[in-house]
């Protein structure tokens, strides 16, 4: 049957009939030129006139730039799924009992059969062809490029709260690098803001304008460091003291938290995750002058510390305040610690006494030494940056540094050697800059110099790539910036050069450490000699005799000087020319000269 359905409407509904007719043009007004009138105008050629072709819907183009369009990114942790509801996929008796009667039904068995086929094609293809297969891996980078060393800003990302604090910290997300964490603290002491937010977040580097993740605490984040075995969890140090510990898919709030009473006194300023076989281990270390090692499993104590104490007493009041840490996977036992006082510690956990895990100190710089980090590419070399310098060291080199910089008008903050290159490494200042040096290239003066914010720069971190750069700005700036080509790509010879150089300016500092202390030990050897020698001579020697000798000295002396000036005054005396007011002989005008009168005063 089919349904068809009318629509009704009434014909004076529809408005008036057009009724269309041809007919000729009609002029209506006809406007002559007036050249009077065209004196008036200037003739404007060519002309330039822009037209929209859809209607105007804003009452200005600025308000299109009022509102900054957010983006949020969302998602779903998704564990384990495919069970019916009666079956508790944590309990392992359900689930094997559920996978031998799914396992006996005909339907299971001939969907196997029929992906299994498939499967099969699959993988051997995949074995006779590896697409993803990449050829020269061992070989190493040998471009050469020749254009000048130039950085660029990618992205900016501002703290969101309305009470900026300070950047202290940055970690890139270890897998794919397109994540960003950041710790905002307050470091004046008692000095914090009213209403001064304790939450740090984590930045997607595509969206600057909300953060993907807040991560909230009890107190302020100095430090804040991924797991690179467990890209979710993160590390962080508080201002108070306190270890807090953060798992992401678990949310905003601390998973693992370590007690106060168990914790550092001071701010932690620095927390590093060890290369451990679960890796749940890591260490921190505090201006308290103790560094403590824990296990994130039971986080409520520290399995182990050490007190930075140098004279090897273990005395928490003579320690040192730690405020950087290095250390490297391929030296497991070893790790460094940077002092408040300007001085590197060496250390190594695994020594049989507390005292002997203080292994030898690196003393050169003048204030807190706030970056500490070992070479990549030579682990025996390291960096520290402190005061107005930053200086390369080598281990087998204790007195002094093998190389530094010039000391600049404004404060170093921090520094990082370049993941990719072994002889460029990164400095922030307290003026905005970002300087950029290539030790093989120039020495004295950074490679390339930039001016990244008007506030004090105050942490740093790169990229493992070495092309991205993150600088922390005092008002919670974070500047993405993008480094050329030349300066993160690996160029040819230049291990070497580097190695050579190290090695070089290690020798150097051994011969003139070798030559001080020869120096040194001469003048002991005077001083002691002379000592020798008056013990051995005072008891021959009679003091009364010693003290006529110097009055009978010291009388010379004077009376050297009094006739001296006897006779100067003589001769002063024979060249006065006569004056009025004195007959002198021959009856001229003369005058006499009195002599003077020089009272002497002895000291009885």
């Amino acid at each position: 049957m089919e349904i068809v359905y009318v629509y009704v409407k009434k014909r004076s509904e529809f408005g008036k009939q057009c009724n269309f007719s041809d007919r000729q043009a009609e002029l209506n007004i006809d406007i002559q030129p007036s050249p009077e009138l065209a004196e008036l105008f200037v003739e404007r050629n060519p002309v330039d006139t822009g037209t929209q072709c859809s209607a105007s819907i804003c009452r200005s183009p600025v308000s299109l730039f009022s509102f900054w369009f957010e983006m949020e990114t969302r998602g779903v942790n998704h564990v384990e799924g495919g069970w019916p509801k009666d079956v508790n996929p944590l309990e392992l008796e359900q689930t094997i009992r559920f996978r031998k009667k799914v396992e006996k039904d005909e339907n299971y068995i001939n969907a196997v059969m029929q992906l299994g086929s498939i499967m099969e094609h699959c993988i051997k293809q995949n074995n006779a062809i590896d697409i993803y297969e990449q050829y020269f891996n061992d070989t190493e980078a040998v471009e050469v490029t020749e254009e000048a060393p130039s950085a660029k800003t990618i992205n900016v990302f501002r703290d969101p709260q309305e009470v900026k604090r300070t950047a202290t910290h940055l970690s890139w997300h270890p897998d794919d690098h397109r994540k960003l964490a950041i710790a905002y603290s307050c470091l004046d002491f008692q000095r914090a803001p009213m209403g001064m937010s304790n939450d740090s977040y984590i930045w997607d580097l595509e969206n600057p304008n909300k953060p993907e993740i807040a991560l909230r605490s009890s107190s302020p984040l100095i430090t804040l460091e991924y797991n690179p075995k467990d890209s979710h969890v993160l590390l962080g140090g508080c201002y108070n003291g306190q270890i807090a510990c953060w798992d992401t898919r678990k949310g905003s709030l601390v998973a693992e938290l370590s007690t106060v009473e168990f914790s550092h006194r001071d701010p932690v300023y620095g927390t590093i995750w060890l290369q451990s076989k679960t890796g749940t281990e890591c260490f921190s270390a505090s201006t308290d002058g103790q560094v403590m090692w824990w296990d994130i499993r039971k986080i409520s104590e520290p399995t182990e510390v050490v007190v930075m104490d140098i004279t090897r007493k273990e005395q928490l009041e003579n320690a040192l305040g730690a405020i950087s840490l290095e250390f490297e996977p391929t030296l497991p036992t070893k790790f460094m610690v940077g002092t408040e006082q300007g001085i590197v510690i060496s250390c190594n956990r695994k020594a049989k006494t507390a005292a002997e895990k203080i292994v030898c100190t690196f003393s050169g710089h003048h204030g807190p030494i706030y970056a500490l980090q070992r070479n990549p590419f030579y682990p025996k070399n390291f960096l520290t940056v402190g005061d107005w310098t930053a200086r390369v060291w080598s281990e087998d080199s204790r007195e002094s540094s093998i190389m530094w910089t010039k000391y600049h008008m404004a404060y170093l903050t921090d520094g990082a050697w370049s993941p990719t290159r072994p002889a460029v490494f990164f400095t922030t200042k307290m003026d905005g800059t970002l300087d950029i040096w290539d030790i093989v290239f120039k020495q004295c003066d950074p490679a390339l110099s930039l001016k990244v914010c008007d506030e004090a720069l105050f942490c740093l971190r790169v990229q493992d790539n070495g092309s991205l750069i993150a600088c922390g700005s005092q008002l919670g700036t974070t500047t993405l910036l993008e480094v050329s080509s030349g300066l993160s790509t690996l160029q040819r010879n230049e291990k070497n050069s580097a190695s050579a150089m190290f090695e070089r300016e290690t020798r150097r500092e051994k011969i003139l450490e070798a030559r001080h202390r020869e120096m040194r030990l001469k003048e002991k050897g005077r001083a002691e000699g002379k000592d020798d020698d008056q013990r051995y001579e005072e008891p021959a020697v009679d003091l009364q005799e010693l003290v006529a000798k110097a009055e009978e000295e010291f009388f010379d002396v004077i009376f050297s000087e009094l006739r001296k000036k006897e006779v100067d005054a003589v001769k002063k005396s024979k060249l006065v020319e006569p004056s009025a007011g004195t007959r002198g002989p021959g009856g001229g005008h003369g005058f006499c000269v009195r002599p003077c009168q020089l009272d002497l005063y002895l000291p009885v």
